[in-house]
């Protein structure tokens, strides 16, 4: 990796503001928590559960914003991820833990002792399979909580979750961060306007990018649905979420899908490949679209915070420990040798209880990475977006106007930080509204999640308010 990179990683770990004392309670004397004290000029205070992409991602607002929060503690279970998060957010040492339980229990001691919450909120953003214990478990504290997406991996730890953080009477913000990107809350308020008439049709893609699935969904965390779930839910929960959004007030009623794993497979291999299991080993390795060499040790593919290669090793990606990555790990595999069994395309056809109608493509084999393509059609007009701008156009007046909400950087077009920022002044000011959804919300777009996915293997269409309602009596789940 280029010098400038590596400073740029060792940048974003390290800026920031030294908090006070030297202990647990050293700190829980010194520091000021608006939730328990309605002080609203003290920062809200966060622990980080989980320190990878995600974690680091809506800590950076910390660093930018610090008099707005701070990080005061954090869980990771990597020894250098841990320690570069902590030196960048200045963390005491004796709020940095390995374990999310050791936080929890040092938590409820000095809940006990003292009467104070080691931080006002927690972002849950460990593997998908772990959300549910995590959350769980700080709500029960009162800890108000940021959960990264997607919910939970069944519907079943959703139905759970969502009454935990009702009985808690926590704030809760979930991780569909498209909802927060100017581009989409510009465009959401043109379709809230009701300025083009009935809302009657959407058209959404989402491409993934080539490489992106191959390291995500073939070499990487969500490769197998046993270790996490079915692509939809991991990569584009927040898709069916961004669409339920747009189409509200009507509700899912039914839903068809199609889907596969077209070509990630071992019968899709290039025969100039031969055995080799591993890109470093391969003779076809120049010429191929998915060599790891191209995709882990190539400039012109990281961004300035080393992703992808930063999720290789604990700590900062360098040329040797990224190689040595991927000779012995698993991103260092060949895509067709992989173990891997989500789909790689599927579209979703949805039906909304106005009437409306909406299709959903996630395809992997696309230039564009994570550039969702719009298209939503009304009575008297259209939009057409790309993530960065959109088109309206009135067909009574057969004008055009276009529009480029600003930008603020970042991931998902500013979606990652507008989520938490809008979490933070929510738990700053106790007001569950100001993130536009809650618990119930959340958990209603991931049921027509499950209920798309239940379609694709059963080969039907499902209706899913009936979907709901057996699966609430099925698990013993009052109605919402």
């Amino acid at each position: 990796m280029p010098l400038a990179g590596v400073n740029n990683i060792k940048g974003a770990w390290r800026r920031s503001l030294r908090l006070p004392g030297n202990s647990a309670f050293t700190f829980l004397k010194t520091s000021t928590m608006p939730h328990d004290f309605g002080d609203a000029s003290a920062p809200v205070t966060i622990a980080v559960i989980g320190c990878g992409n995600r974690g680091r991602t809506y800590a950076s607002y910390a660093i930018a914003e610090p008099t707005q929060c701070k990080v005061v503690a954090i869980a990771e279970p990597r020894p250098m991820t841990r320690k570069l998060m902590a030196e960048a957010h200045f963390v005491d040492k004796t709020l940095v833990f390995e374990d999310y339980r050791d936080l929890l229990k040092a938590s409820a001691e000095t809940i006990q002792t003292v009467g104070k919450r080691l931080a006002d909120a927690v972002l849950v953003t460990v593997q998908d399979s772990m959300h549910e214990e995590v959350t769980l478990a700080f709500a029960e504290q009162g800890y108000h909580i940021l959960c990264e997406k997607p919910m939970s991996t069944t519907l079943e730890a959703c139905f759970r979750m969502e009454a935990a953080v009702k009985k808690a009477g926590i704030i809760f913000g979930m991780g569909h961060v498209l909802r927060y990107s100017p581009y989409n809350k510009a465009l959401t308020e043109v379709v809230r306007s009701g300025a083009l008439g009935q809302l009657i049709n959407v058209v959404h893609i989402e491409p993934v990018g080539w490489w992106h699935f191959a390291h995500s969904y073939v070499r990487g965390n969500w490769a197998r649905e046993k270790d996490s779930a079915f692509s939809l839910m991991t990569k584009s929960c927040h898709d069916l979420d961004i669409l339920c959004h747009w189409l509200f007030p009507g509700t899912v009623s039914r839903v068809s899908s199609f889907g596969s794993l077209q070509h990630f497979r071992k019968d899709q291999k290039p025969k100039e490949a031969g055995d080799a299991t591993r890109c470093l080993d391969c003779p076809y390795e120049q010429d191929c679209a998915y060599s790891a060499k191209k995709v882990y040790l190539d400039p012109a593919t990281l961004r300035q915070d080393g992703w992808p290669s930063s999720v290789l090793v604990d700590g900062i990606p360098d040329i040797e420990n990224v190689t040595a990555a991927l000779q012995t790990g698993p991103y260092g595999r060949c895509v067709y040798e992989c173990d891997n069994d989500v789909c790689d395309n599927q579209v979703v056809n949805i039906e909304f209880s106005t009437g409306a109608t909406a299709s959903f493509t996630m395809i992997a084999h696309t230039k564009l990475q994570c550039d969702r393509q719009t298209r939503i059609h009304f009575a008297f007009g259209e939009i057409v977006g790309d993530m960065s701008s959109f088109t309206v156009t009135d067909f009574r007046t057969r004008k055009s106007t276009h529009h480029t909400p600003k930008s603020e950087g970042g991931h998902h077009g500013g979606g990652d930080l507008g989520l938490i920022r809008t979490f933070v002044e929510a738990v700053r000011t106790k007001d569950q509204s100001l993130l536009g959804t809650d618990a119930t919300d959340a958990l209603r777009s991931h049921i027509a999640v499950f209920a798309s996915e239940k379609a694709r293997l059963e080969g039907t269409v499902v209706d899913v308010v009936q979907f709901e309602k057996e699966m609430r009596e099925k698990y013993g789940v009052e109605e919402a």
